[in-house]
């Protein structure tokens, strides 16, 4: 598949330090949105919503305490949206372990990570802001230390001024 075949299924693409973020809509809310290799082209938003995530994604490039205020679609079990909401809580310049959002939801670490690899949303959803206790962990359900899941999680980490990944 061509990369303008791929990118015909996300309503913008937003250039980004790391790569490109990919932005799917409909009926006026985000369905979801993805990191995205270089090689995709930039893609101008195609409607309203489309236009405010690429606008609020470069906001957010600009300044990294800024807050998303974007219309999401209702996606996600019952469990993987506590999991989000705990994740949302975690301010800027800090991490959480898959082992205290556990704690703190009263669940288990496993269970936690597969709720991050699930999210739709993230930067709204700051899934980078989970590490493993002994380290980086995963990203987006890959472990690859030098593939470009986790290039992209320890970009996003530096850019919000966390140390040590």
């Amino acid at each position: 598949m061509k990369n303008t075949q791929a990118g015909d299924i996300f309503s913008a693409i937003v250039h980004v330090p790391f790569g490109g973020i990919g932005i799917r809509t409909s009926a006026g809310v985000i369905l979801e949105m993805v990191y995205l290799p270089r090689h995709f082209r930039e893609k101008d938003a195609i409607d309203a919503a489309a236009d405010k995530a690429a606008k609020q994604i470069l906001r957010y490039i600009d300044k990294p305490d800024y807050r998303f205020k974007l219309p999401l679609a209702e996606v996600g079990s019952d469990f993987q949206r506590r999991v989000w909401d705990a994740i949302a809580s975690i301010p800027r310049g800090e991490v959480r372990t898959y082992g205290q959002i556990a704690k703190f939801i009263q669940s288990a670490p496993r269970a936690v990570g597969q709720a991050c690899g699930a999210n739709w949303f993230p930067l709204v959803v700051p899934c980078h802001r989970v590490t493993a206790a002994g380290g980086l962990g995963g990203f987006s359900h890959r472990d690859d230390e030098d593939g470009f899941p986790l290039s992209v999680k320890r970009w996003l980490l530096a850019h919000e001024g966390v140390d040590g990944y």
